[in-house]
């Protein structure tokens, strides 16, 4: 009997169906759910019971949580895990969580429970829908590769199978299982279960290029005098990292990331351009906008990666001839006209040019003229870095997290000002430590996703960096770290408010036009919690660092107590990044670089 089937064999098949969910869990090797309880989701919390030393249950103080917790997870060890909510509000505030995931193509199993099948179309306590019975399908639609919802015990193996089939295979994405409240307590039927019992572990192959498109990609690149390799998260997804570096190398190409790639290419390597895009750095942006030919893998071309598309400020596509590959084809030609078109995984796709690759063109006089934009910009982003100005400047805090966390540890980015911040100036020298919320940008990832991240990597240190709005959108996640005794840092960037929007409030609409971004008391003067204090109130440590010298020795001292630890950082909320791209809101005018435009 194959190693399959004997794990299979553990679904015990006249389970009711909480049970059966439970075994099916385990068997899938899936060692963590998070949510929160609720009477929708007894059934499923009673078949946990019995396997809570096979699979832990981590419950949480608010379900957005329990999402960022799964998808942090998977973003560390590549295999999905799970989370459980109740009918009503509680699968409803799990949306957020779901939708960032969906958009960065990070899978995890959503399980919600519903009102009993007896009771739909009666309006009882917290049935979504009001013209069609329970229907929280619709209202997760968007935002998962498949919704299911087995109104009987015998659909639940078929629902499963097929869940983690989807979740996994092809553009990774959730998947969701809307479960009544008696499916979870009826029987499983045993023909049902014999069925779906057997099938092997769900691991398809990828898909590779066409080998007539790989010659045509070899073609273009080797007669290229100006060539960019724009490495995207598809690298990452893909587990590209060696090809790139060995591609790289051969070709001598210079490789940019997106901004969410960053970490598949080691920063310090002298083939580096940085990031792309809005807050890209100067060699990047410089050097993607005056290639010839730019390979581009798994990046869908997003607008903050390409300062919105914009012609000249990034890219100039065409005349740039694009060789675009992903492995979703409708993201292929989306944004940008592709000379070619590849439908691959980036790995499989990298590992056919290697091998079909011939003597590399030589592009001296292309990196010589890389190595002076990279001087240029050097030399005006390396001084502040050091500054000892009060409020702490942004690149001193930043150059700090870099030299203290080291060089497998992981830092989580939410969203706010110090997220343009950490993309133009933090470096990510491994691949899956530096991980970020990107398309669906939601605040609060960070903050409870870094719980999640150190129980997929136990033995890293885990550092939250996050806005004091984004911190107290999901603060209660210190209180799940203190009540489990998940040793994560986080860093409270205090800028007194939604510093990203108050920027572009100043920048599109007037310096004068404030309003509702500013956390201020009631006279008007800037007003900030104590977040220290909040930490330790849960149990944690917590210490404010207002002076740049003492911020690199808490810091150290943070992760080296082995104690869930939050630092309260303030931080000067009037310094910018220097713009080396854009970013377009029409019909308001776009701003236009203030570093090196129109200079390369």
């Amino acid at each position: 009997m194959t190693d399959s089937r004997v794990q299979a064999t553990r679904v015990k098949p006249t389970s009711k169906g909480g049970a059966y969910i439970a075994d099916f869990l385990v068997q899938q090797k899936v060692p963590y759910i998070f949510g929160v309880c609720g009477h929708g989701i007894l059934g499923l919390l009673d078949g946990l019971f019995d396997r809570r030393d096979e699979i832990k249950a981590i419950s949480v103080h608010h379900e957005s949580a329990a999402g960022f917790m799964a998808e942090a997870y998977f973003r560390i060890t590549r295999k999905p895990a799970a989370t459980y909510t109740s009918c009503g509000p509680g699968s409803a505030n799990l949306i957020l969580a779901i939708a960032a995931a969906f958009a960065d193509s990070s899978p995890m199993l959503n399980i919600t429970g519903n009102v009993p099948t007896g009771q739909w179309n009666r309006g009882p306590f917290q049935e979504t829908g009001r013209y069609f019975q329970g229907d929280f399908v619709n209202v997760l639609r968007p935002y998962v590769k498949r919704s299911f919802q087995p109104t009987r015990a015998d659909m639940l193996p078929l629902a499963l199978r097929q869940a983690f089939a989807l979740m996994t295979n092809g553009r990774p994405g959730p998947v969701h299982i809307d479960v009544p409240l008696n499916v979870f307590v009826e029987p499983v039927d045993e023909n049902a279960a014999q069925r779906d019992m057997d099938w092997p572990p769900a691991e398809y192959s990828r898909p590779a290029a066409d080998p007539a498109a790989v010659d045509d990609a070899l073609g273009l690149l080797q007669a290229a005098e100006r060539p960019v390799i724009v490495a995207g998260h598809g690298v990452e997804l893909s587990g590209a990292e060696p090809e790139l570096l060995a591609i790289a190398e051969r070709f001598r190409i210079p490789v940019a990331t997106t901004p969410f790639g960053k970490g598949v290419f080691d920063p310090r390597h002298p083939l580096s351009l940085g990031t792309t895009g809005r807050n890209g750095s100067y060699p990047a942006n410089a050097a993607c906008r005056n290639a010839d030919v730019i390979l581009a893998l798994g990046t869908r071309f997003d607008d903050r990666a390409t300062s919105a598309w914009l012609l000249g400020f990034t890219y100039n596509i065409p005349p740039t001839k694009l060789i675009h590959v992903d492995i979703d084809a409708a993201e292929i030609g989306r944004n940008f006209q592709p000379a070619l078109g590849i439908v691959s995984d980036a790995r499989i796709l990298l590992q056919q040019l290697l091998a079909a690759s011939r003597a590399a063109t030589p592009h001296d006089a292309w990196l010589e003229r890389i190595a002076g934009w990279r001087k240029r910009w050097e030399a005006a982003t390396v001084p502040p870095r050091s500054s000892d100005a009060i409020p702490i400047r942004p690149e001193r805090a930043v150059a700090d997290l870099r030299k203290v966390v080291p060089a497998d540890g992981i830092v989580l980015c939410d969203v706010g000002a110090h997220h343009n911040w950490l993309v133009a100036e933090y470096e990510a020298w491994k691949p899956r430590t530096f991980l970020q919320t990107w398309g669906f940008a939601s605040m609060g990832f960070a903050v409870a996703g870094s719980v999640g991240a150190k129980l997929a990597a136990p033995d890293q240190p885990v550092v939250s960096l996050c806005g004091d709005g984004a911190f107290m959108m999901n603060a209660s996640a210190v209180l799940t770290a203190v009540e489990y005794q998940i040793p994560v840092v986080w860093v409270v960037w205090n800028d007194f408010g939604y510093g990203s929007i108050r920027h572009q409030q100043r920048g599109f609409f007037g310096k004068g036009r404030e309003l509702a971004v500013s956390f201020t008391d009631p006279s008007g003067k800037l007003f900030s919690a104590d977040y220290a204090m909040l930490a330790r109130s849960m149990g944690a440590e917590g210490h404010t660092v207002e002076r740049p010298a003492d911020l690199a020795p808490q810091l150290e001292a943070a992760i080296r107590s082995g104690r869930p630890t939050v630092l309260d950082v303030r931080i000067d909320r009037e310094a910018l990044p220097l713009a080396t791209g854009s970013w377009d809101l029409p019909p308001i005018p776009h701003p236009l670089p203030n570093f090196g435009w129109e200079e390369d």
